[in-house]
């Protein structure tokens, strides 16, 4: 045998395309992390596999392997590569994200925080309805790869039928994998996990420290825990013998990540069910159109609830046109006279509405999603109005004295006068959550009222604290944005009202409409619960300027397969996923004039490459334009679409046009985003 060193291929983590060629004198492992030299540091890498390169020039040396780590199995590498190429990130960056983010600790601290899952009773399984049984029987005949949507309308008991499957694939000593959108991963739902498997579950998500984050990483991978539970980066963590992967309410735009490797944690979940050769059952009451497409044309099996568990009704709807408020009808003036008091949000009939439910002893809900007091603050006596300094954004007025940038966080206090013309005084305009609680404070005086956003939710404690009064009864009113819109169960909550469902009608983005109509159902099914038989249903009020929006009509009619069509009919017309594929290009910079040259210079290479090659005919290069955020955070952008008939042809014309980027001006970024979610 020659004592020539051994050659591999290793996936550094650096931003290279593809994996570099070590020398290392004894076998390794495909999978095995190594530490090697890159430049004048030393980096981590992957082993996969040994490399059949003559080199041209001299190679270095893998200085160790990691021992810590065992080497990562095969299915889990074919499902990273296949990450890396379709994403086009870099391999070695998304290796990176398969180990936990401190080293293993040998001795369990003791911590004052609660513990990452509560030790509770256990609980026996619930009686199925004749609908969740059917789901149930039909999802557990398949052990192989096949993908299922378990379609059921809000209260429809889909979390029972996740815990039944979850049983049978324990039964058969293997494990499971639950993803969650990060917003719905509440101590409510690891709760009702924890009741049913006890200490089979761990969990991961971003509220966690680094150190637990690890020590539920460990609990998976050393077999100690059977079950995880997580947000859309549980799926890094490596499992052995999975036999099931859930993604409970599918269609959230939160399972995508928009920065670095921006990969969609459902399509990724997909194709990891696929590798390692188990079932993926993805469940909504609103699916997205992606997965709803796949359903009709018989990729994915469906499975439907049509009904609410114990045959519960489902809440009545009722759209008040917030237009009409402002009509001259004498009736409608007498109205207006009595209500004369009411903020200029509130209807009389929302306002009613909350009066009767607070005097049952039931809860009402207020849903907005926006923070803060008011959207922006202009001067009346010249127009000027207060913008970030950073972002092409107005500053939103906090606690009526600071103003405040939801993107970049900058910061400044609110003064009354005018910085531009000094006259005049800075009026507040809009509608924002903090607004909202301070007139029901005045409204309701002695009621109970909370809000659940950003500013007032910052930790875990905080949000299992609001839970917590929220169950017991101790809120009357709880006020709050897209926070309290998914996957929240509270018993007392009769009403739910949605302060001014316009706020996503607009937005320059094709799903907008699609989005709106998601965000009133799920918020929608959170009113009436848990009513009594005899009981009236809970009730639920959409206060709107445009009662005739195709989400609204839809959603008042809780009719989601009708929306669905009338919408896959418009995104047909115009080639929009998911009939067709979409690719996003954003190029920034912090100089103007150089961004949109770059911009300009990217989208006559893609003409001259679609007309170079007759496969890319079906290839449409919209742009570039600016942004409709076109500077955030000191950086200016702009943006470029692709788009195509044919999926297939999408990638490799991407994979083409970017190229090395060597092309690239100096100082200029361009970031790619393969089946982008947000288009802001």
């Amino acid at each position: 045998m020659s004592d020539e060193p051994l050659l591999w291929q290793v996936a550094v983590d650096a931003p290279l395309a593809e994996a570099l060629t070590y020398s290392f004198s004894e076998p390794l492992e495909k999978g095995q992390l190594v530490n090697v030299p890159l430049g004048k540091r030393k980096v981590k890498g992957v082993v996969l596999g040994p490399s059949s390169k003559v080199p041209e020039f001299k190679i270095k040396s893998i200085d160790s392997i990691d021992q810590e780590y065992k080497p990562l199995h095969e299915p889990y590498l074919k499902w990273i590569e296949w990450l890396s190429f379709y994403y086009l990130h870099p391999i070695g960056q998304v290796f990176q994200s398969a180990f936990p983010p401190l080293r293993k600790a040998n001795k369990i601290r003791t911590s004052k925080r609660a513990p990452v899952i509560p030790q509770l009773m256990a609980d026996s399984a619930m009686d199925l309805t004749i609908e969740q049984r059917i789901c149930f029987e039909s999802i557990s005949k398949f052990s192989g790869f096949s993908t299922h949507l378990l379609f059921g309308v809000t209260g429809s008991g889909k979390t029972e039928v996740y815990l039944r499957l979850l049983d049978e694939v324990l039964k058969k000593g293997q494990r499971g994998l639950v993803l969650v959108p990060e917003i719905s991963l509440t101590p409510q739902l690891i709760q009702r996990f924890a009741r049913r498997f006890g200490d089979k579950i761990a969990a991961l998500h971003s509220q966690l420290t680094d150190r637990e984050r690890t020590n539920q990483w460990w609990d998976i991978v050393d077999g100690r825990k059977s079950i995880l539970i997580g947000a859309r980066s549980a799926l890094f963590c490596p499992i052995e013998n999975l036999g099931l992967i859930i993604v409970d309410e599918e269609h959230e735009p939160s399972y995508k990540q928009d920065e670095k490797l921006k990969y969609n944690g459902r399509d990724a979940a997909v194709m990891m069910g696929k590798q390692m050769n188990c079932p993926v059952v993805l469940g909504s009451a609103t699916p997205s159109l992606e997965t709803w497409k796949n359903a009709k044309d018989g990729k994915y099996h469906l499975h439907t609830l049509k009904n609410r568990v114990a045959n519960r009704a489902l809440p009545t709807i009722e759209v008040i046109d917030l237009r009409k408020n402002k009509s001259d009808d004498d009736l409608q003036k007498l109205i207006i006279q009595k209500y004369s008091h009411l903020p200029f949000w509130l209807s009389p009939a929302l306002f009613e509405k909350i009066i009767e439910v607070l005097d049952k002893g039931d809860q009402a809900a207020l849903f907005l999603n926006r923070r803060g007091v008011a959207q922006m603050v202009v001067c009346p006596a010249c127009g000027h109005t207060k913008e970030c300094p950073n972002c092409d954004i107005s500053l939103t007025l906090h606690a009526g004295s600071h103003l405040v940038c939801h993107y970049c966080d900058y910061h400044e206090n609110f003064k009354l006068k005018c910085p531009d013309c000094a006259e005049g005084e800075m009026d507040a305009i809009g509608l924002g959550t903090e607004l909202l609680e301070n007139d029901l404070r005045r409204l309701f005086p002695g009621k109970n009222i909370s809000r659940a956003d950003r500013d007032e939710i910052q930790s875990r404690a905080d949000l299992e604290d609001l839970i917590e009064k929220m169950e017991i009864g101790e809120i009357d009113i709880l006020v709050g944005t897209q926070m309290i819109a998914k996957g929240l169960d509270f018993p007392k909550l009769k009403l739910v009202g949605l302060v001014l469902a316009d706020v996503g009608f607009n937005l320059p983005d094709f799903r907008a409409t699609e989005r709106s109509f998601q965000l009133m159902t799920q918020m929608s099914g959170r009113s009436g619960r848990h009513i009594k038989e005899g009981e009236n249903p809970g009730y639920v009020i959409i206060q709107t300027f445009n009662a005739e929006h195709e989400s609204i009509l839809y959603a008042q009619n809780n009719d989601f397969e009708g929306f669905a069509e009338n919408e896959l009919n418009i995104r047909s017309s115009l080639n929009y996923p998911p009939v067709g594929r979409l690719i996003s290009f954003r190029i920034q910079g912090p100089h103007l004039g150089k961004v949109e040259d770059a911009a300009r210079l990217l989208a006559r290479r893609a003409q001259v490459l679609k007309s170079q090659n007759t496969n890319y005919a079906s290839i449409e290069i919209l742009g570039p334009a600016e942004a409709p955020l076109s500077k955030l955070r000191g950086q200016f952008r702009f943006h470029l679409l692709v788009k195509s008939a044919q999926g297939h042809v999408a990638n490799p014309f991407t994979r083409q046009l970017i190229g090395d980027q060597g092309w690239v001006p100096s100082g200029i970024k361009i970031l790619v985003d393969i089946d982008p979610m947000n288009l802001l």
